[in-house]
């Protein structure tokens, strides 16, 4: 026999004949939980208390665009940019900077150098945000 086929025949077998040695599996039912223990004659009950939610944590990051790279900054999922955390009205989006000083400016760098623009080279929240 050609060594290439007896190869290959010696992987499928192998291969098929760990299919064979696992044990099926077996599904188990899940144990019911223990009674919660009774007052003794005498002892008040514990009263219901409702456990407070925790708040729903504001997302870090976004799914969709990248972080800023540097500085510190969070996503704005209602602007639908990154705020930077150390510069007032800078955001972030798709490798670019955009600075709200009384009508908009883009960058490449939060540091700038800055061009002004119209609302059209802004993302649509932001455009909604400052007017």
């Amino acid at each position: 026999m050609h060594p290439l086929a007896r190869i290959t025949l010696l992987s499928v077998v192998l291969g098929l004949s760990a299919c064979s040695v696992h044990q099926p599996y077996e599904r188990t039912t899940p144990s019911t939980p223990a009674p919660l223990p009774t007052p003794q004659p005498g002892q008040k009950p514990l009263p219901d208390i409702p456990l407070p939610t925790p708040p729903k944590p504001l997302p870090r990051t976004s799914a969709t665009f990248a972080p800023p790279p540097g500085g510190p900054s969070h996503w704005d999922a209602r602007l639908g940019v990154y705020v930077l955390d150390d510069q007032t009205n800078v955001f972030y989006r798709q490798r670019a900077y955009y600075r709200w000083n009384n009508g908009w400016s883009r960058a490449v760098s939060p540091n700038g150098p800055w061009e002004e623009t119209d609302t059209s080279g802004v993302p649509p929240g932001l455009s909604r945000q400052f007017k």
